[in-house]
C-alpha cells in the first residue's frame, strides 16, 4: 500500500464521494468548497478543445476561487478535480433535469464510454516555471487528466424508469454514479475512483514527482 501523501491537503470540492475517497486514502485533508459559480465561469466546452484540456480547465477553475478567496498556511495544497464522460465525441457533464439525465443514460445503455477527470494542485510559495499569484498568494502548479473505460449494459425504458425515480443522478457526470450500484457498468480499464471522481492513485504520483523533482 502507498503511504499516506507528506502534505496538508485542502480538497477544492463539494463533492462527498470526493471526501470519502480522501479519507480513505490516509490524506490530512481538508475541505473548502469552491463558489458555485466558480464551475459555471468555466463552462462551457470550446470549440477545439479536447476533453482532457476542458476538465483540467474546470479544476483549475475551482482551485483558482478558493485561493484567489481564502488566506492559506504555507504548508497547505490546493487539490482540485472536475469529471466528464465522453461517448462518440459527446461530452457529458452533469445533467441539467430529469431529461436531461435520461437522455444521456439512453446514450449510454449497450455502449462503451470514457471517463476523464481533471486534476490540479496548487503548491504555495513554491518557485517554478509554472508560478501564479492568486489574492496575496505564489503557487506552483502541476496539473494532468486520468481516464478510464466503462461499459454499461443495455437498460430496458422500465429500467431507466426506475433508476430516474431515485433521483441518483443529480449532481452526477453521465447522470450516473459507478459506486451506487444501481446500473449495471463495468470497468473495462483505469480506476474505479477515477470513475468516481478523484483519482487517488493518479494524484498521488502526480504530486511524489513533483516532491521529488530537483
Amino acid at each position: 500500500m502507498t503511504p499516506p501523501l507528506p502534505l496538508r491537503l485542502i480538497l477544492a470540492s463539494q463533492s462527498r464521494r470526493r471526501r470519502e475517497l480522501a479519507i480513505a486514502a490516509g490524506w490530512d485533508v481538508s475541505i473548502i468548497p469552491p463558489p458555485e459559480q466558480a464551475e459555471a465561469s468555466a463552462l462551457p466546452h470550446q470549440p477545439g478543445e479536447t476533453v482532457r484540456d476542458f476538465v483540467i480547465r474546470l479544476a483549475h477553475t475551482k482551485a483558482s476561487a478558493v485561493a484567489k478567496h481564502l488566506p492559506l498556511p504555507e504548508d497547505r495544497v490546493i487539490l482540485a478535480c472536475d469529471t466528464v464522460g465522453e461517448i462518440e465525441g459527446s461530452i457529458l457533464g452533469k445533467p441539467s433535469d430529469v431529461h436531461d439525465a435520461r437522455r444521456m443514460i439512453e446514450t449510454l445503455s449497450g455502449k462503451k464510454h470514457l471517463v476523464f477527470t481533471g486534476v490540479s494542485v496548487w503548491f504555495p510559495g513554491a518557485p517554478s516555471k509554472n508560478n501564479i499569484i492568486e489574492g496575496q498568494h505564489r503557487y506552483t502548479t502541476i496539473e494532468g487528466c486520468a481516464s478510464s473505460e466503462v461499459f454499461m449494459d443495455s437498460l430496458n425504458k422500465k429500467e431507466i424508469d426506475l433508476y430516474m425515480a431515485t433521483n441518483e443522478w443529480c449532481g452526477k457526470a453521465g447522470a450516473c454514479g459507478f459506486q451506487d450500484g444501481l446500473l449495471p457498468l463495468h470497468l473495462l480499464k483505469g480506476t474505479a475512483n477515477n470513475v468516481v471522481g478523484l483519482p487517488v492513485e493518479f494524484i498521488e504520483q502526480l504530486i511524489q514527482q513533483h516532491i521529488e523533482a530537483p
